[in-house]
């Protein structure tokens, strides 16, 4: 029996190459766009789902369960950026960029949680971030919500491990997407005490984006995990010194660690 997969912002960038790769591995796929009718060239199935309107991801799952029966794997993958001073970022792109990247994707596995349980199987795969195990200059707002989620699995994991579910993070670090087109940054502000040091960085975290690595590794990483039998709860997929700051992180003094990052960022 083919496995029934759902992955959310399966419509462009990380989620389109998950979605076409374990496709072309002979799984049931299904992705999800806010908008499906606008996009034409899917190779994968898509529904309407927007991570930030409950009624939709129920929806979409009811219709999934409803044709197929069953859910196997869910990729929690949804999910915006955001960029800027933390004092200059409006109140309202911070809660959306928390409703996107955080209750999003609780809100998912609120909605799959019940037929897994009913299956005695699943595997939920929550895509945070490299940034989200340190608090970034000019990206403090979405560290902390990819932050959150890595959490937020960590706890979910232990309660539904019960029931035969599965749940994991995978945190990538730059890939070359079209992540930065659909990011929200912060406008620059003239005469902002920020304007300088935050427009150098702007142009040097977009570049990053660009040279990042090819999305595929994404995919492949996640089909790895979904034949590994007992997956670990924390995977990372990036460039070596990307991952390796993490390790830095662990075992660096904390003043130490943020002069790195300071000069990395040129905040002196």
């Amino acid at each position: 029996m083919k496995k029934v997969v759902l992955v959310t912002g399966g419509s462009s960038g990380i989620g389109k190459s998950i979605g076409e790769f374990l496709q072309k591995k002979g799984f049931i796929v299904y992705g999800t766009s806010r908008n499906p009718q606008q996009i034409t060239t899917s190779k994968i199935q898509l529904l309407a789902l927007d991570v930030r309107q409950t009624d939709t991801i129920k929806k979409a799952v009811e219709t999934i369960i409803a044709k197929e029966g069953r859910l196997d794997v869910v990729i929690n993958n949804a999910g915006v950026g955001i960029t800027g001073p933390i004092e200059e970022i409006p109140a309202e792109e911070i809660k959306n960029n928390f409703e996107t990247n955080v209750f999003g994707p609780i809100e998912v596995m609120k909605a799959v949680l019940p037929q897994m349980r009913l299956q005695k199987d699943g595997l939920i795969i929550n895509v945070t971030s490299i940034a989200g195990y340190m608090g970034l200059p000019f990206r403090g707002i979405y560290s902390s919500s990819k932050g959150a989620l890595e959490l937020i699995t960590e706890s979910i994991r232990m309660e539904v491990k019960p029931f035969g579910i599965d749940v994991v993070n995978i945190a990538p670090g730059d890939f070359a997407t079209d992540i930065a087109t659909r990011r929200f940054h912060a406008p620059l502000i003239k005469g902002s005490p920020y304007e300088k040091v935050y427009s150098e960085q702007l142009a040097t975290i977009n570049t990053h984006v660009d040279d990042g690595l090819n999305p595929k590794e994404m995919a492949l990483a996640i089909y790895k995990i979904m034949h590994t039998d007992q997956p670990r709860i924390h995977y990372k997929v990036g460039a070596f010194m990307q991952k390796f700051s993490i390790v830095l992180k662990k075992i660096l003094p904390d003043r130490m660690y943020e002069k790195i990052l300071m000069n990395h960022y040129k905040l002196k």
